[in-house]
Formats: C-alpha cells, structure tokens, sequence
C-alpha cells in the first residue's frame, strides 16, 4: 500500500447512515403520516372555508332568528310584574344589550371573544389556535368558538363535540354575520345563553339569582354569569354553589390579567358570596297579568305602577288576616281623569286555597248594597225632584207592596236628603229611586259601560236601589269614577297603549257635584283620618258583601270583602271593614288627597229655607200623612207604672217625635245612640224614676214610674 492510511471503523461508521431498530422506523412513520393527515384535514377546512365561502354560505339554512321568548307583563314604567315559561318550560325572557349592565357585556366578550367587534363571525387567531389543538391531540379542545358561533349553535340546539358540528356552527356563523348586526347577533346570544335548569338569556338568570334585572349588577355577579354558560349544569349556584364560586374566580382572575379589571377590584369582588339559592320570578298584580297575557304573547304594558301595587297587595292580606280565615278582597284605584287602572289586587294571596285566591273578586259579580244610592239621588237631582237640602221621610212606607226597612231596623223621621244619604238610610233612596224609575237607573249605568245582572225572567224593580242587582267592584269604580269626574262617564282601562274611552254622559254636571258634596261630608269610620274625601259605603243581604268605594279630585279606589264562595260573614260591614281599607289606600296614594271640585254655577247652594217650596219637602204619594211627625210619646213604661225588674235594666220606648233624641234619667243624660227609639236604662235601685226625651224640634215626653 502507499502511504495513504485505512480509515478507522470509527469514522467510517460516523461517514454511513445509522440502521435504526425498525420497530422505531415504523413508528416514525406512524407518526409522520398522522401528522400529514391532520395537516391535511385543516389544510381542507381552511381551503373549504377560503376558497368555496360564498358558495358555501350562500346555501346556509338561517334557523328561526326570532325564538320564542317568555311572555312578559310590566308596568306603565316598564318594570316587571310577571313572566310566563316558554311552551317547554324554560324561562327565557326578552333582553337587549342595551338593557344590560355594560360592565357585563365588557367581562363577557373580553373573556369569550375580544375580536368580537371585528371578526365576521370566525375569529383566525382563534381558529388557528384550535387546529394547532386539533393536530397536536387528535381532537377538538377549544374549538375557538366565537360568540357568534355560540349563537349558532344555539339556535340549532346541536352538539359541539365533532369536527362535522363545528364545521356547522363556522358556517352559520358565517351566514349570521352577513344578516344581522353585531348588536343583534350579541341580543341573541343574551337571550339563549343557558345558565342551567330552565333559565336562559342573562335576564331570567340575573332575576332568578340575584333577584333584579341586569341593568346594574356588580362585577361578582358580573363574572358568575359569564361564567355560567361553559357548563351551566355543573356550575349552578343553587346546586353548585362552590364551583360556581370557583369559576367566577377564574374569569376575574383572567379578566385582570387581560387589564380588563383591575386587581382591587377583583380582590373585593372575590369576597362577594354567590347566591345559594333560586328566586321567585316576580308575580305582581297576577290576576291582571292574566288577562292581559291572555290577548296574545308578547311584551304587555299595563296602567299600574307597580310599588303601589305590591304595596296594596300588602295592605289587602294584612287586613284580610287580621279579620277572617276564609275572607277574601279586592281593591282597584284608579286615575278617573284618564281611566288608567293604578292598582288592581284580585285577592290578598293567589295561592291561598283556603280563600280561593285564584279566583279574580275585582271582575266577580256580586250584590252592590247600598252603594248605588248616590247614583239614585244624582238622577233626582238632575230631574229637580230633589235637592240636598230638601226634607224626605224616613218612616215604614209600603211601595205598592215592597215595603223596606232600615239596616238597623230603626226609622230618623223627617230628615235632609243629605243626611239620608250620609247615613245610608233604605226609604228616603227607594222613594226618589220610585219616582226617577228603576229602568232609567239601568240605562244610565249602561251609558257608562256597566251591565247590571238582574235575576233571570224579572223586571227591574226598586229593590236594585238596595242592592237586587248584580255588578262588579271593576264596575262600581266605573262608576264613581264618572260621578268624581263631574258626570262624564270614563271606561276604566288596564293597557297602556289604549286611549282613554271617555263614555256618555252619566249625570248633570250640577247633580254629580252635589253628590259628591254630600258624600265628601260623611262622617269617616273611627280610625281613619278626616280627609276630604267623598266616599260611600254598603253592606249586601245577609252581610255576603262589605264595599267601600270613593275618590278625591284625582283618583278613585274602590274595596270589596266577602267571601269568594258567597258565604256569609256575620258582622262585616262597609262602614267598619271595608272603609278604613278605603281611607289608608289613599293614605298609601299620597300624602294628602287633591281637592273636589268647586261647585258648578247652576248650583243652588242654600238653606232648607231658602229654597224654593217645591224643593223643600220630598212628596211621594205612599208617604201621604206622615209629612208632619207627631209629638213624641213614651210608650212604655206608661206614666205611673210600677215595674219589677227582677235585677234587669229597664227597657224604654218611644213612639212619634224627630230625631236625634235627647234621653234622660232623672235628670241625667242616658249614653246611647240618639236615633235610638229603644233604649235600656239600669236604675241605681228601686224607687222612682224619672224618663225624659226631647226630639230634634225641642218637644218633650215624661214618664215617672216605681222600680223594684
């Protein structure tokens, strides 16, 4: 050999390819191939979506972009009185961003999607992020959803675990871009989003969780409800509540690291505790809600404001407790200027079975007492059959053989039509009702909208004016809310949107103000507060009904309480039940009730004395001969007799005379009622005993008789 030199083994095996285990040959190519195949499967998904996306898109099926939402009722200020489920049972109301709390919407497309704004619907930054995900573990983690993406999938109601779904959700997302506006695909998202059981749409979620619309919320309730929708079921504050703790720290601990919040504001939102527990969906004015629902599904404005609302509901179920166990009532109040309904309580609990609550008392007819008597005297005002001044009898008089009585059974005499009324007095009412007619009665309250149920096969007769009738509280408030608003009858109306329907005419201008003067002067019940208000009070037969209905230059509230079933209820009475429920709503109302109207200048605003000699004294034809009371006697004892009482008290009557009466005994004033005829007096032991009474005219009876 020549001086060239051999290589050595070691660098000849440095100079040649190394023989690799072929297991591990194998392997590599395993691997290599997958990886291609993977790359390959992006490569036609990007391709696809590039290259063939107006064609592709173009031919999407848009799903219904107007789900079905939950039927909503509020008040006249927009606030929420009730919500109904969607047909399947889940609570999805309607919202709107701008209905929302703007931190919110910044906490949630900072954490689901910052490119919102700016995408068309597939963010590439995130959709590269998920195909690197895809290639490196053979499946979908991420899925780079975007919020409009989300929104697809929730229209279709489809899974997001394959590669096919996703590819539905990119191309429909694509489509929903190209149709809405961000604002409408971001509204979509805040009504569909799940945030477990039957709760969708950020609004359903904020009132059940934390009891209040979205429009403020804290940046705690914030980051929980965005955190809610990743996994709504498994997060859920009522079952969950310390992973959903968990999760809404997550997204404020990722918010601050984006400089999205700041670090004390997450501190002190960290130590907001979540809710343990689902609330009640607002249910206020129920029985309204009802029926406004009823006409459709929707938004429904209604007339009431909802603090008064809730306020009065309070009231009615106070009081109803403090009373009866089965006693149910109603109340409405009403603007008698516009006809707007403020309040409307069917019952004090809707689901109180033992009071029936379900059942609405507002539209329930029953019998109105004595409550249509103002209406009665209006009508003789206006004709000039009456005046208030003028004196009427209120003595046993049979109308062709309907003979009623007194309430208490007692009888004034000669009294004022003003003081008839104020009183509630039944023959002075069916004495002007018998000369102004029983069928003009009915036709004027149709000229306000209200229909009078009368018993099947009968004529209307004079008992309507006590109460032979049928009306509802909605209809005694449409009333008297054209009595307070000078005659000119009003149709009462629940729906915002409708005009007020202003009805015929109902009374005189003159004759409804002098009805509303004599009732604004009656005497209030005990505990209430003297306001100037005109109100009236009635009892039904068999103490089934207690009204109380009245108004002030503004607004009249009218109260019903019975039974739901018609049963009686020994010892209601309007004046002593019903009224004081009257006087604290309008307590309730406002601080102080708007003044009455002045009278109109057709008034005759005079003395009994001054008035013209027709006016002066009611003359009806079954009331001949007793126009002038006779003196007052005591019927018994008779003068001189001598009583045993056998420890009893005494019992004294009276025959003739005019109330109020003035009794003594013995010279000394006997406390009892002074329209009392009967009266019972204990003497302090036997002997004599002198009794004495003056009536209203100063004429005087005496009786002295021996007890023992």
């Amino acid at each position: 050999m020549t001086g060239d030199t051999l290589p050595s083994s070691d660098s000849i095996r440095g100079s040649l390819p190394i023989e690799k285990d072929p297991r591990v040959r194998r392997e590599g190519d395993g691997n290599k191939r997958r990886w291609l195949r993977r790359i390959g499967i992006a490569a036609v998904v990007v391709g696809v979506v590039t290259l063939a996306a107006d064609r592709w898109i173009g031919a999407t099926d848009i799903p219904n972009l107007t789900p079905e939402v939950s039927t909503t009722v509020l008040d006249r200020e927009g606030r929420l009185l009730r919500a109904y489920t969607v047909a399947d049972g889940r609570w999805r109301l309607p919202v709107s961003s701008a209905e929302v709390d703007p931190d919110y919407l910044r906490q949630l497309i900072a954490y689901e999607d910052k490119r919102f704004r700016s995408h068309s619907g597939v963010d590439p930054a995130a959709a590269l992020r998920a195909v690197g995900q895809f290639v490196s573990n053979g499946r979908v983690l991420s899925g780079g959803s975007t919020l409009t993406m989300q929104v697809a999938r929730l229209l279709e109601e489809a899974p997001t675990g394959s590669l096919s779904a996703k590819l539905r959700q990119v191309r429909l997302a694509l489509a929903l871009e190209r149709r809405l506006s961000k604002d409408d695909i971001l509204d979509l998202y805040l009504t569909l989003a799940p945030f477990g059981g039957n709760i969708e749409g950020v609004r359903a979620a904020s009132l059940s969780y934390f009891g209040k619309e979205p429009r403020r919320l804290t940046t705690a309730e914030s980051a929980l409800l965005v955190a809610l929708p990743q996994s709504p079921e498994a997060r859920r504050p009522d079952r969950a509540p310390t992973r959903a703790r968990a999760a809404r720290d997550r997204v404020l601990d990722r918010l601050v690291r984006a400089a999205v919040l700041t670090a004390d504001t997450v501190r002190t939102a960290k130590t907001e505790p979540t809710p343990t527990r689902r609330r009640g969906f607002p249910m206020i004015a129920p029985h309204l809600a009802d029926r406004l629902s009823g006409q459709g599904a929707g938004v429904h404005r209604a007339t009431v404001d909802r603090d008064l609302q809730s306020s009065l509901e309070t009231l009615l179920a106070k009081r109803v407790r403090e009373i009866g166990p089965r006693l149910s009532a109603a109340l409405i109040v009403a603007d008698h200027n516009t006809g707007e309904v403020l309040a409307s309580v069917g019952s004090p609990d809707l689901f109180d079975r033992r009071r029936r609550g379900f059942i609405d008392m507002t539209r329930a007819v029953r019998s109105p007492g004595s409550t249509l008597k103002p209406l009665i005297y209006g009508l003789g005002f206006e004709d000039g059959l009456a005046h208030p001044e003028m004196l009427i009898e209120d003595r046993p008089t049979d109308f062709g053989g309907y003979a009623p009585g007194n309430f208490d059974r007692a009888y004034r005499g000669t009294v004022s039509i003003r003081e008839a009324l104020q009183s509630s007095l039944n023959i002075p009412a069916v004495a002007v009702l018998d000369s102004v007619g029983p069928a003009k009665l009915l036709a004027r309250l149709r000229r306000a909208g209200i229909e009078a149920q009368m018993p099947t096969g009968r004529a209307p007769g004079l008992a309507i004016g006590l109460g032979g009738v049928g009306l509802t509280l909605h209809d005694l408030v449409t009333l008297y809310a054209g009595i307070a608003r000078g005659g000119e009858a009003v149709a009462l109306h629940e729906r915002l949107d409708d005009a007020p329907d202003k009805g015929a005419r109902l009374l005189s201008g003159g004759a409804a103000w002098q009805v509303a003067d004599i009732l604004a002067n009656a005497p209030t019940p005990g505990n209430a507060v003297a306001e100037r208000l005109a109100f009236k009070t009635g009892t039904s037969y068999g103490y089934r009904d207690a009204w109380a209905v009245g108004f002030d230059g503004a607004h009249v509230i009218g109260v019903w309480l019975g039974r739901a079933d018609a049963a009686s209820v020994p010892g209601i009475l309007g004046i002593d039940t019903a009224a004081p429920i009257l006087f604290e709503a309008f307590a309730r109302l406002k601080p102080a009730p708007d003044p009455l109207a002045p009278p109109p200048p057709s008034v005759l605003t005079v003395s009994n004395a001054e008035l013209p000699v027709p006016l002066r004294r009611f003359r009806h034809p079954a009331m001949r001969g007793v126009q002038h009371a006779a003196k007052p006697q005591i019927a018994f004892p008779p003068h001189g007799a001598r009583v045993d009482l056998d420890g009893e008290p005494l019992v004294v009557k009276l025959r003739h005379g005019r109330p109020p009466f003035i009794w003594l005994a013995d010279g000394k004033p006997v406390p009892v009622s002074r329209f009392d005829r009967e009266i019972s007096v204990t003497p302090q032991g036997p002997g004599f005993l002198s009794i004495s009474v003056v009536d209203r005219d100063g004429v005087s009876a005496r009786a002295k008789v021996f007890v023992e």
